[in-house]
Formats: structure tokens, C-alpha cells, sequence
């Protein structure tokens, strides 16, 4: 049956349900009825770092068991190739290249999001929805100059959650606390926070200066204020009863997470639920220490991995399983060494985080866009396996169609009845962005146009895309993009370096000179 006679049969039932029921009552049923929705969202894990799609050095039984028990998307996309501008475009249903700002942030910045902007919480709150945000939020606080001692405004709270529980940017960033609706949790206002990205506050150790007290080895960039012995980006005085613990970051994200689920059990919910692995820096609970044989990296994705199914042990506990749209993906492609000394690289074996895939975190080849995206909604989604093109863009349109909002932005297109398994095709195009530079895929082409700057990134040995020809490959036959077709196919390549200028809304030529600094 169709998406759209079950929504018609449906509409009918209200019908015939409203006439014989109070508007109250019906109100209570309509909302009883609509799913409760929960976006599992993870941060740097690739292609290749679950079992159900392809490791054999690595087990992850729990996702797993959302990949098998409903849609794993084999060409699931995020926006771009890092974290900021994805999930600016998840939340807002808008391409993050659109947005001058939408780029990896400070943890001072400014609120990327606009306060006025439809949003995917703003619109189910809409719907009648609870809405929280839980974990990782790296989207901007404040107006720019925010007093971290004092109420935080404008917040996740400003754009659509009822509530949040979230740290500012990431892990490996200051300031290194949690914040609850707006508020520094556990603030000692004796000891008031302070932070700058620009210079260090006198007396303070950093990672650079001081490497005696650290327990976790830099390699590049992440020198700066040392928390917990592990150095950061950025820096930060005072605060010390508020800063987190980092080996029980998971378990506490995971309590704030299974709360928010039983004290709203009574009403429609929307969870965004953020996960911090396995971005740096590296830091599994010592429950997980070694289980891996990989180092920190596998073993965070381990903790990740159980972490989700006590979250779905959660959810069948109080009965809402079968009344809950769970869609699991991540942020953007992997990436081994991203700062720190942590036996990424030396430990990783036979495991291949990328899958057959090219590049990585912060390319335009698909290992950066291309990851793990799965749907599983028990009882309502029949397993399989899609090869239709979806992207996290979509989210907004396709939910804002399940719940009966008419919300909608010119890049989201509503894919509702693609993630509920019951049509094979997607999209048709979608454009993709890697540190500024955008790559287009059409249908099973991809093409790349040229860029300045250096091939690789050599502090996290990936290759990202730059070229200073035009690229374009075949997905279908050549997944890990080895031949460039550019030249043999020029006619192909005409056609889709036009379809990219009507996306951008410019010539290609606007594009060549750009620099990846």
C-alpha cells in the first residue's frame, strides 16, 4: 500500500473518528497515534565502520540490528564532509554551501541557526510534539559574545527544543561543560568560566608548553587548555566543579537520553540524540578499554554500539518500539589521526573505516558524504536493503509529511515514502560539500569540479578531492572512484558541469580559484 492511500485512509478514519468523539478526545487520539521520532546521529564514523555495512574487524550487533530490522540505505548521504555544516543542514532541511557561516566553528561562535528559521523540532513542535536535543551540538550559542556564567541565549531552545542537554561544540573544544536549557550545569559562581580562542589567560598550562601534564599526546592543532589531562582546541580558565569527566561522557549522555524517553512517554516526541564517537579525542569508559584491539577508536565505537542498544532497551521497556521512527547516521565520513596520538593508525589492521570508498572526513570523494543511514521503525518498515539516493537534507520535508505539516524548504524534498521502504527510487541529485569546495552526484555519476590547493591533507593522510581538472566518475561500476571519466565523456560531463552551475546558481568558473587553507 501506498504512502499516500495509507495517509488518505488514514485522514478518512480521523474523519469518521472525529464525528463520534469530543475535539478534545480526538485531539488526545490523533496525538496518541502520531510516531514518536528519534535521530540517532553519530560523529566522524564511516562508511566501513559497522558490520552491517561490510567490517569484519569490528562488531557492532546493536546498530546492526536497526540496519537489518528495517532500511539500510547503501547511498545514504550527509550534506557535507564535516560536522558543523551537516547538521546544520539535517535541523534545517537548507544545503550548509548556502549559508557563508556554515563551516567547522569555535566553540564561541554565534548561533549558526537563525531564530526565525524553520527547523525540524520548530516544525514538529508544530505537530504537537515534545522536543529535545541531547549530546553534541556544534551549531553556535549566543549572539556572538556569550557569558558563560550567566543564562545563554539564544540556544538549541530558540529553534525549536523544549529542551536541551548538550556540550556547545565538541569534544576536543572548549569550553569543556555541559549545558542544560540554556545554563552551565553544576556552575560554581565562585569560579566563574572563562574562554577565548585567541590567546591564553596567564598562569594557565597548555598542551604546547606544558606536556608533563597531559595524558594524551597531540599531534597537530590541539595544544592548547589541557582538561583532564587531555589538551584541547581553544582556551579555558575556571569552571572546574562544571567541567565533564570525559570516559563517562557516553554513559551520561546515554542517562540524559533514556530520561528524556520515559518523562515523555505520554506524548509524541522528537529526540535528537547526538553522539560524540568516535570523534576525537578518544575516550571509552574503562568498561570498553581494549575490547576492541584497535585502540581508542575501535573501542569507542564499541561503547557507541552498546550505548545504542540500552537506548532501544529503553524504548521496548516502556513500551514505545513499535510506535517510533528511529533513523541512525552520521555526521561525516572517518578519520584516523585527527589531533592526537592515539594508536589509530598503528592499531587498525585489516579494518577499513571507509568500506570501499575513497577519502575520507573533509573530502569530496564519497567516503566523506557517503555514510552508514539507516531507518527502522519495528513492525511498520520491512527489512531491506535501498539503493535509492537519500540524504539527511530530507529529513525535514519527509517528517513534516508523516505528521501532517506542510513545512517545506526548496532543497528538502519529502522522501517519507523512500525511508518507510515503500518506493525504490530517491533522489535524483544532490549536491555535496567538503570545506567550502562542492562536488555534484547525479543518478550514478559523480562529477568534481577543479580546485586549487594541495590533493592531501597530510596531517590526517586523506585525500580530499582537489584536482586541478574536472573528475567524474561512475559510482555504479567504480564505487572507489579509480578511473576519471572526464575526458572519455565529454558529453556526460557537459551535462551534469550544467546541472551544477543550475544548483549553484553560478558558473563553474566561480569555483575553480577556491583554495583549501
Amino acid at each position: 500500500m501506498s504512502f499516500k492511500i495509507k495517509l488518505l485512509l488514514g485522514l478518512t478514519a480521523s474523519t469518521i473518528l472525529w464525528s463520534c468523539s469530543s475535539p478534545k478526545e480526538e485531539t488526545a487520539k490523533t496525538e496518541a497515534k502520531k510516531p514518536n521520532i528519534v535521530i540517532i546521529y553519530m560523529d566522524d564514523l564511516g562508511y566501513g565502520d559497522l558490520s552491517a555495512y561490510g567490517a569484519t574487524e569490528i562488531s557492532t550487533p546493536n546498530i546492526d540490528k536497526l540496519a537489518n530490522g528495517g532500511i539500510r540505505f547503501t547511498n545514504g548521504y550527509a550534506t557535507s564532509a564535516t560536522c558543523t555544516p551537516s547538521r546544520y543542514a539535517l535541523l534545517t532541511g537548507v544545503y550548509p554551501w548556502r549559508n557563508k557561516d556554515a563551516k567547522i566553528l569555535p566553540g564561541t561562535a554565534p548561533l549558526l541557526i537563525s531564530t526565525s528559521q524553520m527547523t525540524v523540532p520548530k516544525m514538529l513542535k508544530g505537530q504537537g510534539y515534545e522536543t529535545g536535543v541531547v549530546g553534541k551540538w556544534h551549531l553556535g550559542l549566543g549572539n556572538g559574545d556569550v557569558d558563560w556564567n550567566e543564562h545563554i541565549s539564544p540556544s538549541p531552545n530558540e529553534v525549536g527544543f523544549d529542551y536541551s542537554y548538550i556540550m556547545a561544540a565538541t569534544q576536543d573544544r572548549v569550553p569543556t561543560v555541559y549545558i542544560e536549557n540554556g545554563d552551565v550545569v553544576n556552575l560554581d559562581p565562585n569560579d566563574p568560566i572563562e574562554v577565548s580562542y585567541d590567546q591564553n589567560f596567564e598562569g594557565e598550562p597548555t598542551g604546547k608548553d606544558n606536556p608533563e601534564l597531559t595524558t594524551m599526546k597531540w599531534h597537530h592543532g590541539h595544544n592548547n587548555s589541557i582538561v583532564n589531562g587531555i589538551p584541547r582546541i581553544g582556551f579555558m580558565k575556571g569552571g572546574e566543579a562544571a567541567k565533564w569527566s570525559d570516559v563517562d561522557m557516553a554513559d551520561h549522555f546515554l542517562e540524559k537520553a533514556q530520561s528524556y524517553v520515559k518523562s515523555h512517554k505520554d506524548r509524541p516526541f522528537f529526540l535528537y540524540y547526538a553522539f560524540q564517537q568516535p570523534h576525537v579525542p578518544r575516550t571509552p569508559n574503562p568498561r570498553f578499554v581494549g575490547k576492541s584491539g584497535m585502540g581508542p577508536r575501535g573501542d569507542v565505537i564499541l561503547e557507541a554500539d552498546w550505548m545504542v542498544g540500552e537506548f532501544m532497551k529503553t524504548l521496548e521497556d516502556e513500551g514505545l518500539l513499535e510506535n517510533t521512527l528511529i533513523i541512525f547516521s552520521s555526521d561525516n565520513g572517518p578519520v584516523l589521526n585527527d589531533g592526537y596520538y592515539d594508536d589509530a593508525v598503528e592499531k587498525l589492521g585489516d579494518h577499513t573505516p571507509a568500506g570501499p570508498l575513497r577519502g575520507g572526513k573533509y573530502s569530496l570523494f564519497e567516503a566523506g558524504t557517503r555514510v552508514p543511514f539507516m531507518v527502522y521503525w519495528k513492525g511498520k518498515i520491512q527489512p531491506q536493503v535501498s539503493e535509492a539516493l537519500v540524504c539527511q537534507l530530507d529529513l525535514l520535508s519527509s517528517l513534516a509529511a508523516l505528521t501532517g505539516s506542510s513545512e517545506t524548504t526548496d532543497d528538502s524534498q519529502n522522501l517519507m515514502p523512500t525511508f518507510l521502504g515503500e518506493e525504490k527510487s530517491g533522489r535524483t541529485d544532490l549536491m555535496i560539500e567538503a570545506t567550502g569546495r562542492t562536488a555534484l552526484r547525479k543518478g550514478e555519476w559523480l562529477m568534481i569540479p577543479p580546485y586549487n590547493g594541495v590533493a592531501v591533507i597530510q596531517s590526517v593522510n586523506i585525500e580530499i578531492g582537489n584536482a586541478k581538472e574536472y573528475q567524474l566518475y561512475n559510482l555504479t561500476s567504480d564505487i572507489g572512484q579509480t578511473n576519471n571519466l572526464a575526458q572519455e565523456n565529454p558529453e556526460k560531463l557537459e551535462q551534469m558541469i550544467g546541472d551544477y552551475e543550475t544548483i549553484r546558481g553560478e558558473t563553474s568558473a566561480k569555483v575553480e580559484d577556491v583554495v583549501l587553507k
